[in-house]
């Protein structure tokens, strides 16, 4: 379809601005490191310049072009392009090395690796904004119909109308409920009428969100979609009741649903959050011995007591462990009861500081070392919490699937400190269990660098 031919053309000029930006940032990277009079310039620049493209095909291949699809993050759009210009490196210098071209060129493929990470990533989010201003413009859109106009279909709509960017220019609403034409503007027939005004109109994408009790109608639209090359989407029924993405897996031929996507279920991710971990906590603790003693001292200067203040925690799964913190607060019987509060009596003069900074967690990085914490997840609990909260709150225990953090996304979205209420500990469990069904990579670098960006500009509910 028309629609289809457009989008398949705007992946093929990202794929030449790609191309642009490779063999630019190529050329201008080799004449600024001197690789011009070394020994990869004198065994043929145009062969490596071939095997400079031919890795960006290899890699495109792998990591495929997505910035046309209707619905695309800028994070993803991020994410995607640090994985492309890494698989673009690596396949580059093994190819060199095993041509034995430019060993000695570490430099220059160091350099255009930085180079390439960030021109790629501003290009491709360039791209991604324009194609949405472009999209808001009534280019590039997708006519769309959708087949019920009860709670789902409206929901669906709302969604679709909301941002204009993602391309869907909803036609209007197919229902067998007459009394809507007086009522929905954009109502236009009966569900019979389907498909002849689909060919008349050349619709791209048909949406049903009628009850699984009509699956007559559904078989029929869904055969007819793939006979005149329209996509179609069901919408289930539970979506009201479930409303949250779903993972699908199939035994065999029957399909199965999960209630959650967890990325962290995959080996090889948990392989790489637990490289960064091991990575983070190391580089943090050849500081600890001097961070310890000058704290240390502060801390003995400012009240009797020991310098680490361990508390039990509850951990992956819910084991418990013992977080280790710098004592922010006289010795008292309420630390293991009672959160700590804004101008809390409790607190320390040094104390106050160091939750303000952050750096009373600092030891924390040792349960990262040893596996009981992440740098990234959800906040570990008092005891007490989990055995209150879990019981009043629906998921509170599902944070738990994931090892707790020493920050997390509820923290860097306003929900750090101190919950007064019960609506703020939810608030903070529902973005605990959207970090568990959204993990990524680059999430978990994007929440340490708001960490520590607020660590310098200040936290309103840092006490």
């Amino acid at each position: 379809m028309e629609v289809s031919k457009k989008r398949s053309w705007i992946q093929w000029l990202v794929g030449a601005g790609d191309l642009v930006v490779v063999n630019v940032l190529f050329l201008a990277m080799f004449r600024w490191t001197g690789e011009g009079e070394s020994e990869l310039h004198l065994v043929h620049l145009r062969q490596v310049l071939l095997l400079n493209n031919f890795s960006y095909f290899f890699s495109v291949y792998f990591v495929p072009i997505h910035l046309h699809a209707s619905v695309v993050f800028l994070e993803k759009v991020v994410q995607r392009s640090f994985l492309l210009v890494t698989v673009l490196i690596l396949f580059l210098s093994a190819s060199l090395m095993f041509l034995r071209t430019g060993e000695s060129s570490t430099l220059f493929l160091v350099s255009y690796y930085v180079a390439l990470l960030f021109s790629f990533t501003i290009w491709r989010v360039w791209v991604r904004m324009c194609l949405k201003w472009y999209r808001r413009k009534g280019y590039s859109s997708k006519k769309v119909i959708i087949v019920g106009a009860g709670k789902n279909g409206m929901e669906l709509y709302r969604v679709m109308k909301n941002d204009l960017g993602y391309g869907f220019n909803v036609i209007g609403f197919f229902d067998d409920n007459t009394n809507l034409r007086t009522v929905l503007p954009n109502y236009i027939g009966m569900t019979h009428e389907v498909e002849v005004y689909a060919l008349k109109n050349d619709v791209d994408e048909i949406y049903y969100t009628l009850p699984g009790t009509q699956d007559e109608k559904m078989a029929r639209m869904m055969n007819f979609s793939e006979q005149h090359f329209m996509r179609f989407y069901i919408v289930p029924e539970f979506y009201r009741q479930v409303k949250k993405s779903l993972a699908m897996d199939l035994m065999e031929s029957v399909p199965i649903l999960s209630t959650r996507r967890e990325p962290l279920q995959a080996i090889s991710n948990r392989i790489l959050k637990r490289i960064f971990d091991i990575l983070c906590s190391s580089v943090a603790l050849l500081f600890y011995p001097i961070i310890y003693m000058a704290i240390g001292a502060l801390i003995k200067l400012s009240s009797p007591g020991p310098i680490i203040f361990g508390q039990k925690r509850t951990g992956i799964h819910g084991k418990e462990f013992y977080c280790r913190k710098f004592r922010t607060m006289w010795v008292n019987t309420e630390a293991d009861t009672l959160q700590a509060c804004k101008d809390d009596p409790r607190k320390t003069r040094i104390g106050d500081f160091l939750r303000r900074t952050n750096l009373d967690e600092y030891p924390q990085f040792i349960n990262v070392f040893f596996g009981e914490m992440s740098v990234v997840g959800p906040r570990p609990h008092m005891l007490k919490h989990t055995e209150q909260y879990s019981a009043i709150i629906d998921k509170y225990m599902v944070r738990h699937l994931v090892k707790p953090g020493l920050t997390g996304w509820a923290q860097v979205t306003g929900y750090r400190g101190e919950t007064r209420t019960l609506e703020q500990m939810e608030g903070r469990v529902k973005r605990d269990v959207w970090y568990i069904e959204n993990w990524s990579f680059f999430l978990d670098v994007k929440i340490v660098f708001v960490t520590i960006l607020n660590v310098f500009r200040g936290e309103r509910n840092a006490y």
